[in-house]
């Protein structure tokens, strides 16, 4: 129970709805149990006229006075009931409001590091099964606890007083039932288990199929996926029977120990009243709706302590995420508006999760409205330096300088505000393509949209969809091409206006002559602004005002366009190759 000590502060937020919630619950049942009562003094009233100890008078009236107080019990239960649901049923599900929202904001602050190892099929089960779970905790365990306590207590006090030794021989199956309950509800629980993780394999296995469903149909490799899926289907198959099985055996031993009950009720009940040990027929009949009353409240015993089980295994799965801590901290809360110089001093950088040195005593500086062109090959650490820029790590060695202050000790909210960026792999989401855009500036007009398109040489392609700018895009953005992808995502980066502009290579999808329009709209654009350009082509770099190269992640060549060319080494061999290739 230690894990779900998480949970006393929703408690504790919600106790008066709670504290209702118990009152009501125990109204309900109090209620409830008058119709037992009730019913055995009917019988009772009914034995006393065919014995011809009353009238037909005094027998109709109480007969009548009878029925229509079990009519009202049962009404005033039925709305006691109603009403506890809406308590505390309502509250397990603020609570699950609650937790859910925790779980993800706190995944909203945690490092980038974090995502790289974990599975986001992993995130999002503690988001939504595990906090399920809990959920079942916190509402139907809670309510069901409540309820059997105070009916097992209020019918109890009542078998006693009525007939002490029969009450002792109604109950006795009752342990073994909820024994055996607990014990199938663990099995139960297990199998489940089991098939959950069938299914999330089968649902991976879909999704990536249909993610990848070009690359299936052009290697014509469909019957293969077809017979794979085949043998995934038939083991989650093979692992829903077996539930099935085992789940089958539930209510017929509920069933069966509740027969069992009410043989026992009428066996010895029927002995004692011929023996004169119990004055009243009507107290079988009484004992019969007492046992059938508390039979589901005992074999929920069993069923709640798996819930609990569940619960609390769940909730140290979510616990565990929620005590992790972000490596990247925000040191300050005071906002500071961002001018854009920036400097790298002898920064040395090793990936966390991989231990690859990915920069080494890496140097440049760049005051606000100037350029940078970052060249080299793949893998020379040229994405890094913008990762480092936006702070999604921070570095190992040296230190890195934006408008003369410590990137750490910069409000982190201020920076990431004042940085446009532009993936290397540009990822657009499932909703319209002027909502991708907007991402960058949510209150932008319809006409900024446009504009902003323009510029990133893409409105005569949106346009041109039936929809327009409403067209919904697929996942990840596949309704759009590659290079139109990547526009799109140019336009959602300067449509927010930032004081830093960060290009990761991505024009690498756009023909030559369209990148060469962006890149002078983007000169325009950018005149004031800091701006970064990650790139494989000279074409992309040469009117940048600094142009670094970068070779395993040091900095082999540093200059202008007119510098570089004029010197030996990679950056000229990379333009005589690629002015060859246009030449041709």
């Amino acid at each position: 129970m230690k894990a779900l000590k998480h949970l006393n502060k929703y408690f504790f937020k919600y106790r008066y709805q709670l504290i209702v919630g118990v009152i009501i619950t125990i109204i309900a049942r109090i209620f409830s149990l008058f119709t037992p009562r009730l019913v055995g003094a009917s019988i009772n009233v009914i034995a006393d006229r065919l014995s011809g100890d009353i009238s037909y008078e005094i027998f109709k009236t109480e007969l009548i006075t009878n029925v229509l107080y079990i009519v009202g019990a049962a009404i005033i239960a039925g709305l006691f009931t109603f009403l506890m649901r809406q308590t505390i049923i309502n509250v397990s599900r603020y609570i699950e409001f609650g937790l859910k929202n925790e779980i993800y904001q706190h995944y909203q602050v945690l490092s980038l590091n974090f995502y790289k190892s974990n599975r986001t099929g992993d995130l999002m089960n503690r988001i939504s099964e595990d906090v399920g779970k809990v959920r079942m905790y916190v509402g139907p365990a809670l309510m069901y606890t409540i309820n059997t306590i105070t009916l097992f207590t209020v019918a109890i006090i009542y078998m006693i007083g009525t007939a002490p030794k029969l009450t002792l021989y109604t109950l006795l199956p009752l342990p073994f039932l909820s024994v055996a309950i607990y014990k199938l509800s663990r099995l139960i629980n297990k199998r489940s288990t089991i098939v959950q993780q069938s299914l999330s394999t089968l649902s991976t296995y879909s999704q990536e199929t249909f993610s990848g469903i070009s690359v299936i149909k052009s290697y014509g490799i469909e019957p293969r996926t077809n017979t794979e899926f085949e043998e995934l289907s038939a083991e989650n198959r093979k692992k829903q029977i077996n539930l099935t099985k085992v789940q089958a055996l539930f209510f017929p031993l509920m069933i069966l120990l509740i027969g069992i009950s009410n043989l026992i009720v009428i066996y010895i009940g029927g002995m004692q009243y011929m023996s004169g040990e119990i004055e009243n027929i009507g107290t079988i009949a009484e004992f019969i709706i007492y046992v059938n009353m508390l039979t589901w409240p005992v074999a929920t015993v069993g069923w709640v302590t798996s819930l609990v089980q569940q619960a609390e295994a769940s909730q140290e799965r979510i616990n565990e995420f929620l005590k992790t801590k972000p490596d990247i901290t925000n040191n300050t809360k005071e906002l500071t508006p961002i001018k854009g110089d920036i400097e790298f001093k002898n920064v040395s950088f090793i990936y966390p999760d991989t231990n690859i040195e990915a920069l080494k005593n890496v140097s440049f500086t760049l005051k606000s409205g100037e350029t940078l062109a970052i060249l080299g090959k793949t893998g020379s650490g040229k994405s890094t330096i913008l990762d480092l820029i936006g702070r999604l790590y921070d570095i190992n060695n040296g230190i890195i300088m934006v408008d003369d202050t410590v990137i750490s000790d910069l409000n982190l909210l201020s920076l990431r505000e004042s940085i446009g960026y532009v993936p290397q792999d540009a990822f657009l989401f499932s909703d319209t393509i002027k909502n991708n855009i907007k991402f960058g500036k949510e209150d932008a007009t319809d006409e900024e949209v446009y504009e902003a398109a323009k510029n990133a040489r893409v409105h005569k392609n949106i346009i041109d969809f039936n929809k327009g700018y409403d067209t919904i895009l697929g996942e990840r953005g596949i309704t759009l091409s590659g290079g139109q992808k990547q526009r799109v995502s140019i336009a959602r980066a300067i449509i927010k206006k930032p004081d830093i502009l960060l290009f990761d290579d991505c024009l690498s999808a756009v023909d030559t002559e369209t990148e060469e329009k962006i890149l002078k709209n983007l000169v325009k654009l950018t005149k004031d602004k800091t701006t970064i350009i990650v790139s494989h082509r000279v074409s992309s770099a040469k009117n940048a005002d600094q142009i670094i190269v970068l070779d395993g992640g040091k900095v082999i060549q540093s200059g202008s366009h007119e510098s570089l060319i004029n010197t030996d080494g990679y950056y000229k061999e990379l333009y005589t190759k690629q002015l060859s290739e246009k030449e041709k």
